[in-house]
């Protein structure tokens, strides 16, 4: 006899972005670009920018203490703690370890989880598992990243596109016919040179030969992963709602990774979805990476645009490379 599985979904949510905002006028006395050209091609207009003593824990942290007040919860109620990043603190110890240490959450596992910008996705799915599976019964979960420390702002390519941000949920039992009702993750091994930091891991350590060549730096074929990323948000959200029993008919708000305003608009004809159906910050934010999902819906739970029983699809893709989307009952 199959066991029958908790419903499992969002049960307090919270954001936060750095103080200092760096916008696309800014950047045409960085780099040989202009406003129009950055506007019309990505959509962005400005991001934030962490302080210089601000980390990406730090950016957690703040995300996750508006998250537990959410929730009506504290730090040591919690049982799991799984930060999404590409831009940890250090390599060792986690970020999510020493995030647990500021909040106080004693009782808490905690570990990062790296699928770049749909390390959310996954992180949502790894710990909707965990408290499905009766292991544990509740998790705090975060997309958290400083970009701005691996962008080379003398790339004008590249430097236009990144900000910094921590979106923050907390997931657990739900009622009966809410929740996550499906999840679609995937990669593309074969393609991770198209969006890569070559050195600063054990295949070429940090030398004065990689910092004088920037290895440390993100590089992205731009070209490449756009074409990528239109194909895989269109098949990813119609598998994720095929295994859910639903149409994009159904969908009542899309979450989208926010990278470029050009995808998004792309995968909103594939699914006939109305710009009221959409949430797009990405005039405000940039790509924020494994932030981006949960600052969207964060933001647009803030604003009142989410109601109880509305079905979200939420779908992100990201350096590996890698993809994630989720269907959910609000």
């Amino acid at each position: 006899m199959k066991q029958q599985l908790r419903p499992v979904g969002i049960i307090g949510t919270g954001k936060y972005v750095p103080e200092q905002i760096l916008t696309n006028s800014d950047l045409e006395k960085m780099v040989e670009t202009n406003d129009e050209w950055i506007v019309s091609r990505t959509g962005i207009r400005e991001r934030h920018i962490a302080a210089p003593h601000e980390a990406t824990s730090d950016l957690a942290y703040e995300a996750a203490l508006k998250a537990l007040d959410s929730a009506g919860m504290k730090a040591e109620d919690l049982e799991l703690i799984i930060v999404a990043t590409v831009t940890p603190d250090s390599t060792v110890p986690s970020t999510a370890c020493i995030l647990q240490d500021k909040l106080g959450a004693k009782g808490a596992a905690a570990f990062d989880l790296s699928a770049a910008c749909s390390g959310f996705v996954y992180s949502l799915a790894t710990a909707t598992g965990f408290i499905q599976n009766g292991m544990y019964n509740n998790a705090l979960v975060i997309g958290a990243d400083t970009l701005s420390r691996i962008t080379d702002y003398t790339d004008r390519n590249t430097c236009v596109l990144f900000g910094d941000g921590a979106g923050a949920v907390i997931i657990g039992e739900v009622p009966e016919g809410r929740g996550f009702q499906s999840f679609d993750l995937g990669a593309e091994g074969s393609g991770g040179s198209l969006l890569n930091i070559e050195a600063g891991g054990s295949r070429l350590p940090a030398s004065h030969q990689t910092i004088e060549d920037k290895k440390h730096f993100l590089y992205m074929n731009g070209r490449e992963v756009f074409k990528f990323a239109v194909r895989v948000m269109g098949t990813a959200t119609e598998r994720v709602l095929t295994k859910a029993g639903l149409g994009k008919e159904n969908i009542d708000l899309f979450v989208p990774h926010q990278a470029n305003v050009r995808i998004i608009q792309s995968a909103m004809q594939r699914l006939d979805l109305p710009p009221e159906k959409c949430v797009i910050n990405v005039d405000k934010y940039a790509n924020t990476s494994a932030a981006s999902i949960p600052l969207a819906l964060v933001e647009a739970a803030e604003e009142g645009r989410i109601k109880e029983g509305d079905t979200l699809l939420m779908v992100g893709f990201g350096g590996g490379l890698t993809w994630g989307a989720s269907v959910l009952i609000w």
